[in-house]
């Protein structure tokens, strides 16, 4: 059986990673959502007391990093660890030292999903089925503020949106492994779609994509 491999793209709080989720969960197929690895090395540089422009440091961190268990640790979720994986995101050792370990998950027997910022690009570009999945910062910001207050975080409106915006021109701008939709991959805008008919919508894409492939 040929395995199929689904990459799911986009900026952050897109919904890319409650669609990668769903469709993991409908295809049988194991996910991995990349940028908790980023996050891990932010917070572990941080943790060890480090600066996030130190590039050795970050890699080392990187380099350390045991995927195991990421999806259960509650620091992860937190504005400051998307802040942190946005900036040590862009040092291409952090990216070379993750590279391999994401290659290895997509390349599993049965397939994958995977959801990140470079996985049709980069991390699985054979992927058979390709999602960019994306929304108005303003939208984005809006699904990310309401995320955090709820978890009790007090951030402000205005501060999320500069955030998400500054998040947006690092990871779109940087030498490495810029955030790109790949050539043949479907756009798929959520700005003005709830959660069930976002996953309706890349459920769709994963079924034409399967049927192009024969699978």
């Amino acid at each position: 059986m040929t395995p199929l491999i689904i990459a799911v793209d986009g900026p952050a709080a897109s919904g890319k990673g409650t669609i990668a989720a769903r469709l993991a969960q409908t295809y049988g197929l194991p996910h991995l959502d990349t940028g908790l690895l980023y996050r891990a090395v932010g917070v572990k540089v941080l943790a060890d007391g480090g600066s996030l422009d130190d590039e050795a440091a970050a890699t080392q961190a990187a380099r350390g990093l045991d995927a195991a268990g990421l999806s259960d640790d509650p620091r992860l979720t937190t504005g400051e660890a998307g802040e942190a994986a946005s900036r040590v995101a862009s040092f291409a050792g952090v990216r070379a030292a993750l590279l391999e370990l994401q290659q290895a998950f997509a390349a599993q027997a049965g397939g994958a999903v995977l959801d990140g910022r470079d996985i049709g690009t980069v991390i699985a570009p054979n992927a058979q089925a390709k999602l960019f999945v994306t929304a108005t910062p303003e939208v984005r910001a809006t699904r990310r503020w309401k995320q955090l207050t709820a978890r009790g975080s007090d951030i402000a409106f205005d501060a999320m949106l500069a955030d998400i915006q500054r998040r947006d021109e690092r990871d779109a701008g940087r030498g490495a492994a810029p955030m790109v939709q790949a050539d043949d991959a479907v756009l798929l805008d959520t700005t003005d779609l709830g959660i069930e008919a976002a996953f309706d919508a890349a459920r769709r894409i994963v079924e034409a994509a399967r049927a192009k492939h024969g699978l």
